[in-house]
């Protein structure tokens, strides 16, 4: 396959897929997917949980016998927004995936990972009361070269009443679209990818696939095919469906021995947005090109990322 520019299915981003960038030399180390070292005295543990953030709330539909909770939310100890500075005005959680602290979430049953699932719309709903604030990230951080700080299996939720300027300019890109054409974009996405190269799995309620123009090697998102503004209005069923292709797809990213970041927005202003989840495994090295000129190298092909899922 020889080199081509894709742009990104809405907004003005641009990726350069170069497959035979790939088999450049190489005579310095790539990211490798180097978990943290184990704590014995982890702040996110049965014994401390208390003592690392105040316990906002506590989720136990799938707790088995063997443990004292199931998932446990804490306020962030060391916040960078809060709701008592106006200068960065927001609100910072830790969901704390499992008192396990070997246990990693794609270790976990699809029941548990639904639940988590469940404990972001419930945190989200609850921050949303909040009329300062104007954006939630939910995202997790697995490995030191992703940004994670502390081994024991948890993910985040960072709010503030600031909204990032591309997350604005998507938004009005996607208002357009449907004033232009009478239909979601990423509907229409969904339409185009089930026939693709790039799905890789799909059942009645969601469809997973690797993107057309993937700013990262290996991204792949996980999308519901009902037209859903946020994560508070999935339903039982489609929880449990995209847990089901979350475990999948993280037990297939630890064979590329890779860290990775999963997240999802909500724009709390745009109340027609279509939720989806990205999956970045942080293989990618932006050197002089990406940071000099924003254009993005990417050496694996979305269909050939959709292969080795598939496989």
């Amino acid at each position: 396959m020889r080199s081509e520019i894709r742009k990104d299915y809405i907004q003005e981003k641009y990726v350069i897929i170069a497959p035979h960038r790939g088999k450049r030399p190489h005579d310095i180390e790539r990211p490798e997917h180097l978990r943290l070292p184990k704590k014995t005295n982890c702040v996110f543990c049965p014994k401390n949980i208390g003592r690392s953030g105040k316990v906002l709330a506590t989720f136990n539909e799938t707790r088995e016998k063997n443990e004292p909770w199931a998932i446990k939310i804490l306020a962030n100890k060391f916040p960078s927004v809060s709701v008592n500075n106006p200068k960065a005005y927001g609100q910072q959680e830790v969901v704390v995936e499992t008192p396990n602290h070997l246990a990693e979430i794609e270790n976990l049953s699809v029941e548990r990972i639904a639940e988590i699932l469940k404990a972001y719309a419930a945190r989200t709903k609850k921050i949303s009361l909040d009329k300062k604030i104007d954006y939630i990230l939910i995202f997790k951080n697995d490995g030191g070269a992703a940004g994670a700080s502390i081994r024991h299996a948890h993910s985040q939720i960072f709010a503030t009443d600031f909204l990032p300027p591309h997350l604005k300019d998507k938004s009005q890109r996607i208002q357009a679209y449907k004033l232009k054409h009478g239909r979601c974009v990423y509907c229409e996405v969904i339409k185009k990818e089930r026939k693709s190269p790039r799905r890789v799995f799909e059942d009645d309620n969601m469809i997973v696939f690797c993107p057309f123009a993937p700013m990262h090697n290996y991204e792949i998102w996980i999308m519901p095919k009902r037209h859903l503004d946020n994560i508070t209005e999935l339903i039982k069923d489609e929880r449990l469906s995209f847990a089901k292709f979350l475990k999948r797809i993280l037990n297939k990213i630890n064979k590329l021995n890779l860290p990775y970041n999963y997240y999802f927005h909500q724009v709390i202003h745009d109340e027609d947005q279509h939720l989806y989840m990205k999956i970045t495994p942080r293989g990618s090295v932006w050197a002089g090109v990406e940071i000099g000129s924003g254009l993005i190298i990417n050496p694996i092909s979305p269909e050939e990322a959709a292969k080795f899922y598939r496989g």
